[in-house]
């Protein structure tokens, strides 16, 4: 998680100044950004004022930030996130897609989430994302036993269709629902 911590006074007087700062950090070190961050917001207002609030400019995450939200509290936050799998990572994202409140579900533990999730990143394959599904679930045999003379036939395309009705493509080539 990364945020840029701006001046707000420095802000309202039409400078832009502030901090670029990957979270999660120790709690004095980000007391030092934010510091410095009004330090530099009271420089490019050529004035002595006490520079006395920041907020969010801008950020890079797997979650949704809001320009006020507690600085101190998405350090938590991402501290939290940092210990999560690459796995969690894609629950949560798929969860967030879904209209889920990230850090409710962070809250509650990711792990009470039930989902699916299908990583087709990998693939080298030109075909969608659904049928490729499709393809693996009848492999699976989630349809049953198919007699080999009848697989040229199955229509991956009909079950493509109708996946997309149950799953969402929340990253490019990944699928998942909410079970």
């Amino acid at each position: 998680m990364e945020i840029y911590i701006t001046d707000l006074q420095a802000y309202n007087e039409g400078h832009l100044v502030g901090l670029w700062q990957i979270l999660p950090i120790g709690e004095i070190h980000l007391a030092e950004v934010i510091e410095e961050a009004l330090a530099q917001g009271a420089e490019a207002c050529n004035n002595s004022e006490a520079h006395e609030e920041v907020f969010i400019t801008d950020y890079e995450a797997n979650i949704e930030i809001e320009e006020y939200d507690n600085i101190h509290k998405l350090n938590e936050l991402a501290q939290t996130m940092q210990e999560f799998t690459d796995d969690e990572l894609l629950k949560l994202q798929l969860l967030s897609a879904e209209g889920y409140n990230e850090r409710e579900v962070i809250d509650t533990g990711i792990d009470t989430y039930d989902v699916d999730i299908y990583d087709y990143r990998d693939s080298t394959s030109y075909t969608d994302t659904f049928e490729l599904l499709a393809s693996d679930l009848v492999d699976d045999g989630c349809f049953g036993e198919i007699p080999k003379a009848l697989e040229y036939y199955i229509d991956y395309e009909a079950i493509a269709r109708d996946l997309r009705m149950d799953y969402t493509e929340f990253e490019t080539n990944v699928i998942g629902r909410v079970a």
